[in-house]
């Protein structure tokens, strides 16, 4: 029997049904076809190991009734034999398949056994005249064999586990892969209607539920119901009444199951909501923890907590009840059958009477409490397993989804490599939407020459990200187009484009790599020279020798333990190194301290030379650089020119100058 605490592991689960089910099965099955093979092995063994457990009650009846209480045998070591008199010699023969002389009188199972047990000639005397030292040598012999069994079922079992294992594992290393794959190739736009952490759990969780449930899920279920079958036909086919009466209690079990699995799986619905307030209760608590303090909120935040907390326990608690429920309720009614087939058995052999017209003997109640108790172990694993089989089919829905989402953004059939890229970028009458109906760029046109800087200003929400994300085709325009050096980005191949462009972003992302391998993401192929060549341009080797292992630090998830100012020259270092023919900067917002200020303005500069760069400008040096500057409002550009310029115009660039990057130039001379 599985204990309560085995229950709740796999009820705790939300029954989430597949919506097609024959469709989603169909398609996990061609990942699992490449392995047939191990799945034929492991059904194999499963038939077998099956076959071994349906045999063993068969087994204990025949050594009972062949050498414990033979029919015939008037007594044995002192005790009269529960046999009927009457017919003797026929009952012994009927009971005891072991003693026949035609062994192809009996079953294809049968014969394998009784092979087994005559092998090397010995001969199974006739239970009616053995001997007691007969009987002890017989019923050794039928030990050996139900060891046998036992331990061929015990290995068979985990060398199906195993295969199905090896076959789960290789099925879902495939499926991440592949996964993995179609993430890259998706759009900007799938990333931003999708979160991160859905996603994450359909590459692991997921992808995880379905090796488990056809790993461990399936071959229990299958040879759960195999053995329920099997022991099933065997009862009918060795007793019909008997049989019949000792499946009394199986639907009474079956509804009891599916009652307490149910309430138990509601029950951890509320449980997993809980749980989840709980984890954004603490999240939310640690991330703010700074304003905590400083407002003096501990207290209220507590109690808080507490009453989260103590709703979790509620649930936990109600969930816990029906599971802990199930097991003794399905044991309490497999020990009502098992008293049902002793006491009626009891009944009929004691008073010497047949079962309508059917002989009852001791060996014949013994094999029917051993088929009871196989009967009865499959029915709760069948019913809590068959939810994870569920789940997993409704887990790979999710996965292929993701595999049949098509790319807003795709290669032409034709698309032609770029040409190494001289600079001259256009702009002609692009618009782009995020949704349909709600532009936010607006028939934007400019030119940008080879070399020139081009500063992109304007307030929040107008059009300035999208307009640098155009370029490399992280989007593609709605209407328009975006051509460099003549060509329209939308006719070359992607990969091509985008190797001649580099992007500093003002949230740097750095990788969990050391110092050297986080700036050789701008090119893998790099040598050591060439990334300590970028790094110094960046200016960036004077923090990274004050590192503890210099440019071997590891450093910690998203560069922490970094200024934002040492990631920006690390992101700096990286694009310089790729050595870009068109540049994209997002000037960081933050504040930095003036010297790390006036390394990355240095380090700009030197990356800007004789390329042609688009910036979103927050610092003052850009917007005084640059050719020539744009100014957008609601996703147009309603001035353009250089600084100078636009400030004698006294227009929407001056009273944004004024709000916005005056207080910074009243600081820098100050």
């Amino acid at each position: 029997m599985m204990g309560p605490g085995r229950f709740g592991g796999l009820l705790n689960q939300e029954t989430i049904k597949p919506r097609n089910l024959s469709e989603t099965l169909g398609r996990l099955g061609k990942y699992f076809i490449r392995f047939w093979y191990m799945i034929a092995i492991a059904v194999l063994f499963v038939i077998v190991s099956t076959w071994t457990q349906v045999t063993t009650p068969e087994l204990t009846g025949q050594a009972t009734d062949c050498f414990l209480v033979p029919a015939g045998a008037s007594t044995l070591g002192g005790f009269a034999s529960f046999a009927p008199e009457a017919g003797s010699q026929t009952a012994a023969t009927s009971s005891c398949y072991l003693a026949t002389d035609d062994p192809s009188t009996l079953t294809f199972s049968r014969q394998i056994i009784h092979k087994a047990y005559t092998l090397g000639g010995f001969k199974v005397p006739d239970p009616a005249t053995t001997t007691n030292d007969q009987r002890i040598e017989g019923l050794f012999r039928l030990v050996l064999v139900m060891i046998g069994l036992f331990l061929l079922g015990a290995v068979l079992t985990g060398a199906t586990f195993f295969v199905m294992a090896w076959t789960g594992q290789h099925v879902l290393r495939g499926l991440r892969v592949e996964v993995f794959e179609q993430l890259h190739r998706l759009s900007l736009s799938y990333f931003s209607e999708h979160e991160a952490g859905d996603l994450m759990s359909r590459i692991t969780n997921d992808t995880s539920a379905i090796e488990q449930a056809f790993s461990f899920a399936l071959v229990n279920v299958f040879g759960g119901i195999l053995l329920l079958v099997w022991v099933a036909y065997n009862m009918v086919t060795t007793n019909l009444p008997f049989a019949l009466l000792s499946l009394s209690v199986a639907p009474f079990m079956f509804l009891a199951t599916v009652y307490f699995s149910e309430q138990a799986r509601k029950a951890f619905r509320v449980s997993r909501e809980e749980i989840g307030n709980v984890n954004a209760e603490l999240q939310e608590s640690i991330a703010a923890v700074r304003e905590v303090q400083a407002f003096n909120r501990a207290d209220e935040n507590i109690e808080q907590f507490k009453g989260v907390n103590a709703a979790n326990r509620d649930a936990n608690v109600r969930a816990v009840a029906y599971t802990s429920a199930l097991a003794p309720a399905l044991e309490a009614l497999s020990y009502v059958a098992l008293a049902v087939v002793t006491g009626v058995g009891g009944w009929y052999l004691l008073k010497g009477q047949s079962l309508f017209g059917t002989t009852v003997t001791l060996g014949l109640v013994v094999t029917f409490l051993g088929y009871v108790q196989r009967f009865n172990q499959p029915i709760q694993q069948i019913a809590v397993l068959w939810t994870n089989i569920q789940n997993a089919i409704a887990g790979a829905e999710r996965i292929f989804t993701i595999l049949d989402e098509k790319p807003a953004v795709n290669n032409k059939p034709a698309a032609q490599e770029m040409p190494e890229i001289k600079g001259l970028v256009e702009f002609k009458n692009a618009t782009y939407s995020y949704e349909d109906g709600v532009p936010v760029l607006k028939d934007v046109s400019f030119t940008a020459q080879p070399g020139q800087t081009v500063a992109i200003v304007g307030p929040t929400g107008a059009g300035k990200t999208t307009i640098i994300n155009l370029i490399p085709r992280f989007y593609d325009v709605t209407s328009g187009s975006i051509k460099i050096d003549g060509i329209d980005v939308r006719d070359v191949n992607m990969k091509s484009l985008r190797e001649q462009i580099g992007i500093v972003l003002q949230d740097t992302f750095l990788f969990s790599q050391s110092v050297m391998e986080n700036v050789r993401f701008g090119r893998p192929s790099a040598t050591d020279e060439e990334v300590m060549a970028a790094i110094k341009l960046a200016n960036a080797d004077s923090f990274i020798e004050r590192l503890p292992d210099k440019y071997q630090t590891v450093l910690g998830e998203r560069g922490s333990g970094l200024s934002q100012g040492q990631r920006q020259l690390l992101s700096i270092a990286r694009a310089a190194l790729a050595d870009p023919r068109i540049l994209i900067l997002d000037e960081a917002t933050s504040s930095v301290d003036t010297r790390t200020e006036r390394l990355i303005q240095k380090a700009f500069d030197e990356l800007l030379k004789g390329r042609t760069a688009f910036v979103i400008a927050h610092r003052l040096s850009t917007i005084h650089n640059a050719d020539v500057i744009l100014v957008l409002k609601d996703g147009q550009i309603i001035e353009r020119g250089r600084h100078e310029e636009l400030m004698a115009k006294q227009g929407f660039y001056y009273d944004l100058y004024m709000s916005q990057f005056k207080k910074q130039e009243e600081m820098e001379v100050a």
